[in-house]
């Protein structure tokens, strides 16, 4: 086994915690009735033996060490600048090339794999998962406490990689692959045991000498395709959900940030290998479509898919040739709404945050602010000050800046057609609205401030994906009218409603058609990893995060055992095949017995039973 120094220092400083807990005993029952304090000393020693029990008997998690490439160590590194972000190279058949979207300089290549090499990861995954699914919960917490205490004392690290190959800012890193990778560790290692422990069922009257319940295996091999705007986050995802669940996992990345995944990768096979378990249980897919099609297709028991309508739609019609079941996160048009009574300065760090995050490259982002027609002008006003003054470069670079880079070319474009064309249709342009060529080559959209957008402009019912606040007007601080536009778009993901009265944002939240909706918040669903995380309509189905996350990638068994071996099923005589002529009326009477409206009938099926 495995051990680095820190074991005896973890199990000294658990001693002490007991020691402690002990030592204020005394204090705690302080002042305690004279009746209640025996059974109150009683708890409190229970309660001691209890912490103590788990602290001392838990196995330390060893600590791992990965090493890093220049460009993973270091901010500024010397590599060559393109002027476009050509993935293919003539010259490099076979490998795809990756780049820095800030500053557009080459930072390496990877392979884009071949539907052989893709077959051959996921048999590498199915071979070392059987061992896996016999591990106990108590060992796979310990894998993933290895992985908590490395991601939470590597974040400068992470953060570094995450700017560098998705453009986002350290404090977007920070927020969106740092913290919710830990918090999503800290719930999975706290409730997973509890989420996936048989689930008892109520037998019901027939079956009355019967326990029923619900246990969750694992299924075996997970594929997941990750988008590219969270670059460590969802890679880390569904590898936690899916290990703790006892799977294998195969993670497909983004064509387009594909240089962090080896990264990742090799930090999860530290903590697999530092704990004794087979590295191979999680493989890495790069490539184009070629590579996610033969994922899709391949001997695999869930595909996990995160990414647009689009796409998702040839995910799910791939995967429904073996009917291999999928989960869909797919894109989102959230709507924020500001009703006439909430204080428009208050709203507005969470509205500048919740559009400008990772340049608005967020699933369940800001896309549409509905402002009530009372406070409007003044949130307008507001907003333009705030969107002015946001600083746009190199994340890595020696200024300070609030918005990054866009991850891919192609989203500029997107971005452009649907800008023009609100403006044509009407809405104001305030701030930005065209691509920062002053940080050319770099993949960057000026934050932008779009206002007076109606629903007859595609930008209200399109997904943007980018750094453009649209602010739609709420006429007359009509509920009916607002809830009717919110609900008019093909998406359904998150939403957030302000008001000064809580059970009227509530009861708004409410009458949204979405999976998750927060009151006087935003965004927060996520940091609730107790959570299902998931949408309806063209934003997908099915869920991650929570027990129905964590379930969703088990098989889902029903089991029904005797209570006792001296009470067991028989088959009354008249059942019995071949079937007596008083079978009917047999079987008509247990019916009545257990279910007939009025004690008569109950009698009578009583005394049918009773004399046949």
């Amino acid at each position: 086994r495995r051990h680095a120094p820190r074991p005896a220092r973890q199990q000294q400083r658990d001693q002490a915690a007991v020691a402690a807990a002990s030592m204020a005993l005394p204090e705690l029952l302080a002042g305690v009735p004279a009746p209640g304090l025996v059974l109150g000393a009683l708890a409190a020693l229970l309660l001691a033996v209890r912490i103590a029990t788990v602290l001392l008997s838990r196995r330390p998690a060893p600590r791992i060490t990965v090493s890093l490439t220049e460009a993973e160590a270091n901010d500024v590194i010397d590599a060559p600048v393109h002027e476009v972000m050509a993935l293919q190279d003539p010259s490099r058949p076979g490998m795809l090339q990756c780049f820095d979207p800030s500053t557009m300089q080459r930072l390496g290549e990877v392979p884009d794999m071949t539907p052989e090499d893709v077959d051959a990861a996921i048999a590498r995954a199915r071979a070392a998962q059987p061992a896996w699914a016999k591990t106990s919960f108590a060992e796979r917490r310990r894998v993933l406490r290895t992985m908590l205490d490395w991601v939470s004392t590597h974040q400068k690290e992470l953060c570094r990689v995450a700017s560098r190959d998705s453009g986002k800012t350290k404090v977007d890193a920070i927020f969106g692959e740092v913290l919710t990778t830990c918090e999503k560790l800290r719930c999975v290692i706290a409730n997973g045991e509890q989420w996936l422990a048989p689930e008892y069922r109520p037998a019901g009257p027939l079956m009355m000498h019967k326990n029923a319940y619900v246990e969750y295996r694992p299924l075996g091999v997970i594929a997941t395709i990750a988008p590219f705007n969270y670059v460590v986050h969802n890679f880390w995802n569904h590898v936690i959900s899916g290990l703790f669940a006892g799977n294998a996992v195969v993670v497909k990345v983004s064509e387009w940030t594909s240089w962090s995944a080896d990264f990742n990768l090799r930090a999860v096979r530290a903590a697999l290998a530092a704990t004794g378990h087979d590295p191979e249980l999680v493989q890495l897919v790069t490539g184009l479509v070629a590579s996610g099609k033969a994922l899709v297709d391949g001997d695999v028991d869930k595909v996990v898919f995160t990414g647009s309508p689009e796409v998702g739609r040839h995910v799910m019609a791939g995967a429904s040739k073996h009917l291999t079941p999928v989960i869909l996160e797919l894109g989102g048009k959230d709507p924020f709404i500001v009703c006439e009574d909430a204080s428009p300065a208050a709203v507005m760090p969470m509205a500048m945050r919740g559009v400008f995050q990772n340049a608005g490259q967020n699933c369940c982002g800001v896309e549409r602010v509905y402002a009530y027609a009372s406070v409007y002008d003044e949130f307008v006003d507001l907003a333009e000050r705030n969107v002015r003054a946001l600083v746009q470069g190199n994340p890595l670079g020696a200024q300070r800046v609030d918005v990054g880079a866009m991850i891919m070319p192609r989203q500029l474009e997107i971005i452009q057609e649907l800008v023009d064309d609100a403006v044509a249709k009407g809405a104001r342009l305030l701030v930005g609205g065209k691509r920062n060529a002053a940080l050319a080559p770099g993949i960057f959209y000026e934050p932008t401030l779009l206002v007076d957008v109606d629903h007859t402009m595609r930008i209200a019912n399109e997904e943007v994906f980018g750094p453009v606040m649209t602010v739609v007007r709420v006429p007359g601080d009509s509920d009916e009218e607002c809830l009717r536009m919110v609900n008019s778009t093909a998406y359904g993901l998150g939403s957030a409603v302000f008001s000064n009265n809580d059970a009227r944002a509530t009861r708004l939240a409410e009458r949204i058609r979405c999976g998750m909706s927060t009151v006087n918040d935003f965004g927060v669903n996520y940091l609730v990893q107790a959570l299902p995380f998931g949408g309806v309509k063209a934003s997908g189905f099915d869920r991650f995060g929570g027990p129905e996350g964590l379930r969703g990638l088990c098989l889902q068994k029903s089991v029904v055992v005797d209570k006792s071996s001296f009470m067991r099923t028989t088959i009354p005589a008249p059942l019995q095949y071949p079937i007596t002529s008083k079978g009917g009326d047999f079987a008509e009477a247990m019916v009545g017995l257990f279910y007939s409206p009025d004690l008569s009938g109950r009698a009578r099926s009583l005394w049918t039973l009773a004399t046949a």
